[in-house]
């Protein structure tokens, strides 16, 4: 259970879907800790199946007095108007707006109707935009406005799309590599043991790895796949690829490519490899130690 700390005492938070599972979570402990709170969603009847109600919610916050409970269908205009109409008439104003309320159908293309589609959609996006929209002109007013969008995270890692295209990854200029770890020209043009290892690699990146490295590496590759590439784990959440670092390298390793590969495989300790000649280091060797790390990671994957 979460400490209360009394940062949300006195903030008006609207909460879309909070009849129940995140979104009432949301409500109840934001109540706890002192906010007013206000239950928008759709269920005002029991269900058949789902427990709870707008009703239920707002009585299991420790003073109904700070719960609104309001019929809202996020896709209705006018339902999302009056809600927020009796917020601001009961609470002064809106201070954060939760946008919870979803829709999901987890079949595939052919097999999802479009009414599953329009659903999804209009709750997920539209509902999203028109609340936020609505709740926009009263956050304005507030001291500390919030918006809170809940949804999954947009993982553009090439991994999860190389299987699924009729033509090979390409990166989208819009988009800024530095901070999206998409495949570069050289990388799309690339084949073989190498490249799929470094999508392999792409696939581990996290923030995680790169606040407990801080370490940009490069390989100086000969022999069969020669070439160079690099592990960016010190900016942002990572990045991997060929050619030169998106910054100066602190690490900077030369080998042969299957030993390369070998390494990452378990086959081949770093430790041997560096002291039977394979291997050559340039930079920081603390640095150069971590990467057994990563390596580690990779091999279960391969």
């Amino acid at each position: 259970m979460l400490q209360n700390t009394g940062k949300l005492a006195g903030y008006t938070i609207f909460i879309t879907g909070a009849s129940r599972g995140i979104g009432k979570a949301i409500a109840l402990k934001a109540a706890r800790d002192g906010a007013n709170v206000v239950i928008a969603a759709k269920t005002a009847d029991p269900h058949p199946k789902l427990p709870g109600t707008i009703y239920t919610a707002a009585a299991e916050t420790l003073n109904e007095y700070f719960a609104l409970p309001c019929i809202v269908d996020v896709r209705d205009e006018k339902q999302i108007n009056d809600a927020v109409g009796k917020a601001v008439e009961k609470f002064g104003g809106i201070d954060i707006l939760v946008n919870n309320a979803s829709a999901i159908n987890l079949t595939g293309t052919l097999e999802t109707p479009m009414k599953k589609v329009d659903l999804m959609l209009g709750i997920n996006l539209r509902g999203t935009y028109l609340t936020s929209k609505l709740c926009i002109p009263h956050l304005l007013k507030s001291k500390n406005p919030h918006i809170l969008n809940l949804s999954p995270p947009l993982n553009l890692n090439p991994i999860w799309f190389k299987n699924h295209t009729g033509h090979p990854l390409l990166p989208d200029f819009f988009l800024d590599q530095n901070t999206f770890p998409l495949i570069s020209n050289a990388d799309s043009a690339a084949t073989g043991p190498v490249s799929d290892l470094f999508n392999t690699i792409r696939g581990i990146l996290s923030p995680d790895i790169v606040k407990t490295t801080q370490g940009v590496y490069r390989f100086d590759l000969s022999g069969d796949h020669a070439g160079v590439w690099y592990i960016d784990l010190k900016n942002d959440a990572g990045s991997a690829g060929s050619g030169e670092p998106p910054v100066k390298a602190d690490v900077v390793m030369t080998l042969d490519s299957s030993d390369f590969i070998k390494m990452f495989e378990g086959k081949l300790k770093p430790t041997m490899a560096f002291m039977s000649g394979k291997l050559k280091i340039k930079g920081d060797m603390g640095l150069a130690m971590k990467i057994d790390k990563m390596m580690g990671m990779i091999k279960p994957k391969l």
